[in-house]
């Protein structure tokens, strides 16, 4: 069992925070970590920046359960923590769920180096998350319903391929209603 717990990873999508710095949240998992790795995991997690625009920056308090930040704020937090402590396996339980589609995408590719040889589950129903998964495993009410790629899941008429175009043509509206067009 500890074996198990010292090689996996798990961000969740409520992280827990501590009522510390911003600096001491995102390093309290390895107190050997530089100012630059610190640095360097939050610019990862596409949370840098936001940082720096806090009046007192990484010096930031997180209030009792992170109450000063949005929860996709407190989300990276916890991808930025789990960076600093690399573990063979990780697990995002839809720990993206509370960033737009654009910071989840950044996020994913600013880690792509990290993940090399890294085992990487992502628990998503975001569909443009899922889609560059290696293999996607489709569950409805706990049973594994569809898997495979992307591409093969759109050619079968299940659950995935439903769940793409609802959420494609929700994108391509709202695109739409920005540019003007009805």
């Amino acid at each position: 069992k500890m074996h198990l717990r010292k090689h996996v990873g798990i961000i969740m999508q409520e992280p827990f925070l501590y009522s510390r710095t911003l600096y001491d949240n995102i390093g309290i998992m390895n107190q050997e970590a530089t100012e630059e790795n610190v640095y360097k995991a939050a610019s990862i997690a596409a949370l840098h920046d936001d940082i720096l625009g806090f009046e007192s920056g990484y010096k930031t308090i997180v209030g009792e359960r992170g109450v000063t930040l949005s929860g996709g704020q407190k989300q990276r937090v916890a991808i930025a923590r789990m960076l600093l402590d690399s573990k063979p396996v990780l697990i995002f339980d839809d720990s993206l769920s509370a960033v737009d589609t654009e910071t989840d995408i950044q996020i994913r590719r600013a880690l792509n180096d990290y993940w090399k040889k890294t085992t990487v589950f992502i628990i998503t129903h975001r569909i443009t998350t899922a889609m560059e998964a290696d293999k996607i495993i489709v569950l409805d009410k706990g049973e594994i319903v569809e898997m495979g790629t992307h591409k093969e899941l759109l050619t079968k008429d299940g659950i995935y391929s439903e769940l793409w175009d609802i959420q494609t043509n929700v994108e391509y509206d709202y695109i739409q209603s920005k540019k003007g067009v009805k």
